[in-house]
């Protein structure tokens, strides 16, 4: 039946109960008076804060950009002036254009986010500040929050801070040679969290920079290059001294070692006496990691002076001399029994049996 379904009586009942009473004019009216009174009442205090918000936002994006721009230029003025240095006499000793462009472009990133970072978080607080919204609630929010990143994330935060300090006090770059303790080789790369070095049997190394506790800079300032040279005692000092010396001013004045050499090489004197040998130490100053370089060229020239000048250099390892046999290592030692009539021989002979048939 169709009385009993449900959905029936509910649509009959719906059908047949009176309609509401309907708006009439006035309240119509009424009610527009009030909402055109109420759009009247604010949209200058809308007008306003949209005003403030988006002059708000116009500022900190033209802030942003003029800021960013700047430290671009610097930059790129930086870069600049390292090229110009390159051309110079000095400047491809002095100046790595690769590790001043690494440089530069990680201080000027560093940069450009920590303004970015201040500038547009200044201006989202102001924003909210515009609606009026209590801000003490967020901000507390906020510093809890950071605490317990801090706290989770210690250890990219340390070693974030330690590579913005070894960058911008410039502890060592691109090219150097270091030792960073846990490990040692050339720097291939610098970045703000790890360090890349490239190992003497040309192993990558990636060492975080929170890690690093010491720097041992080999490629810094300049090194210093040192030669023993060990003659006989019986040699003439002076004699030896002048080769040496011959052989040093004609090795810096030969290229690329009146570049490496920067300054005089020097016969400190003697660093060791012995009967046999006497130890003459020879040292120069030379460019940065190319000490044993030098080290090797002028073991190679006072070598052929001393030869030509007939002074032998001695030391080294001893030969070692053939020691020839004993005859007598085989034989054994003499024994007190070798003499029948020696008391230890009479004392160890057997007595005789007696005869019982006597």
């Amino acid at each position: 039946m169709p009385g009993g379904c449900p959905v029936y009586r509910s649509a009959l009942a719906a059908a047949t109960e009176p309609d509401p009473m309907p708006t009439t004019l006035d309240e119509a009216a009424e009610r527009a008076t009030n909402a055109a009174s109420w759009v009247e009442e604010n949209w200058s205090t809308w007008l306003n804060t949209g005003l403030r918000i988006l002059l708000i936002l116009v500022v900190a994006l033209l802030l942003r950009m003029a800021v960013r721009r700047a430290l671009t230029k610097l930059i790129e003025r930086m870069n600049r002036s390292a090229q110009a240095v390159e051309g110079t006499a000095l400047g491809g000793l002095l100046v790595n254009t690769e590790r001043r462009r690494q440089r530069s472009e990680a201080i000027g990133s560093v940069l450009r986010s920590v303004a970015s970072f201040l500038i547009m978080g200044t201006a989202g607080l102001m924003v909210l500040g515009a609606f009026k919204i209590d801000l003490a609630p967020l901000l507390a929010s906020a510093g809890v929050a950071g605490v317990a990143i801090g706290f989770g994330a210690r250890n990219l935060v340390t070693d974030f801070l330690s590579g913005v300090f070894m960058i911008l006090e410039d502890q060592y770059g691109v090219g150097d040679s270091v030792d960073a303790g846990v490990a040692s080789g050339e720097v291939v790369e610098v970045g703000l969290r790890v360090t890349k070095l490239r190992g003497a049997d040309g192993e990558i190394w990636y060492v975080r920079n929170g890690e690093i506790k010491r720097i041992g800079n080999l490629s810094q300032g300049w090194a210093t290059a040192g030669v023993d040279v060990t003659v006989r005692p019986t040699e003439d000092l002076e004699r030896v001294r002048s080769v040496i010396v011959e052989a040093a001013a004609s090795m810096a004045k030969d290229e690329p070692w009146n570049e490496r050499l920067w300054g005089p090489v020097e016969v400190l004197g003697l660093s060791e006496v012995l009967l046999d040998s006497m130890t003459l130490r020879v040292a120069a100053k030379t460019m940065p990691g190319k000490a044993l370089g030098v080290e090797r060229e002028l073991r190679w020239r006072i070598k052929q002076g001393l030869d030509e000048a007939g002074i032998q250099l001695v030391g080294g390892v001893p030969a070692q001399v053939e020691a020839t046999a004993d005859p007598t290592a085989g034989m054994a030692a003499p024994s007190v029994f070798g003499s029948a009539i020696s008391p230890q021989s009479v004392a160890a002979t057997p007595l005789p049996r007696p005869d019982l048939n006597k």
